[in-house]
């Protein structure tokens, strides 16, 4: 159900919607969770956004991106720097929006494990959406590392059973081969109905996604991978004030500390989880 400025929201209220929109609204008002919004503007950006992550999923999935650990990641040095833990920082003179797209349009020369990519399909359709200009303001100095997300994502985890295409879910792999712990779990984007993105793995079902990863469980595992009911968004709320900012000049922000591990392919709970254990809260 959708709720604008307290009045229950119909479909037709937003007019003329292309196909991916109207899924996306359409799920919107079939869950039983409540999605409010302060007036239609706030409303129609969250859709816009959610379609421009979908795509972006599938533009890397089409891409010549390849999936890789910290130890071999890569990226074009034209625009990013390699730091000796995995991580790529935007080199310094480049301008954040022509490095992101880069990805994109130099597919073959990256290569990223899966946290990192969720990010990467974030910032791209963040891009899509709000232009270059202000993407280039509020994101001067992006770094590429599991989940350590520049703090204007706004990025939050929920616990629900019901997923909206643009969400991050996360299929966990309690069983995985320590010879090859990079496939611990896989983060995916919700891309339509009971369809997910996972770098590295594709495009399938959550059925097709659980059988994939069981495959690469240790030898005489029993127990299954499975989907989580963990989902991670972006702040859609905050992100929506910048699409009108007009001000000029870089933003200058607080940004949180990056927390430095050697698992590939975790959780943003996990994630969140080292973050608590060095700063001694959750």
């Amino acid at each position: 159900m959708i709720q604008v400025a307290g009045v229950v929201f119909q479909p037709n209220d937003l007019g003329t919607m292309d196909s991916r929109e109207q899924m996306i609204i359409r799920q919107m008002v079939d869950s039983p969770s409540m999605y409010t919004y302060g007036s239609r503007d706030e409303l129609i950006f969250e859709i816009k956004l959610r379609k421009e992550i979908v795509k972006s999923a599938e533009l890397m999935n089409d891409s010549q991106v390849e999936f890789a650990t910290f130890e071999t990641t890569r990226s074009n040095p034209d625009y990013w720097l390699f730091t000796g833990y995995g991580a790529l920082r935007l080199r310094p003179g480049v301008r954040p929006s022509d490095a992101i797209t880069d990805i994109f349009t130099n597919s073959r020369l990256y290569a990223f494990e899966c946290a990192g990519a969720m990010l990467i399909i974030y910032y791209h359709a963040v891009l899509q959406v709000i232009g270059e200009a202000a993407f280039n303001r509020i994101f001067p100095d992006l770094y590429i590392y599991s989940w350590h997300a520049d703090s204007d994502l706004g990025l939050y985890p929920s616990y629900i059973n019901r997923f909206l295409p643009g969400d991050v879910v996360y299929f966990d792999n309690p069983a995985f081969d320590p010879s090859a712990p990079q496939w611990r779990g896989e983060n995916a984007i919700v891309v339509g109905r009971d369809l997910y993105f996972g770098h590295g793995i594709g495009i399938m079902t959550a059925k097709e996604m659980i059988e994939t990863l069981n495959r690469l469980r240790r030898e005489g595992a029993i127990q299954s991978a499975y989907l989580t009911n963990l989902v991670v968004r972006p702040s859609f709320r905050h992100l929506q004030q910048f699409a009108v900012m007009t001000r000029n000049g870089p933003v200058r922000k607080y940004q949180p500390a990056m927390i430095l591990h050697d698992e590939n392919s975790i959780s943003y709970d996990r994630y969140r989880y080292f973050f608590s254990k060095v700063f001694k809260r959750w």
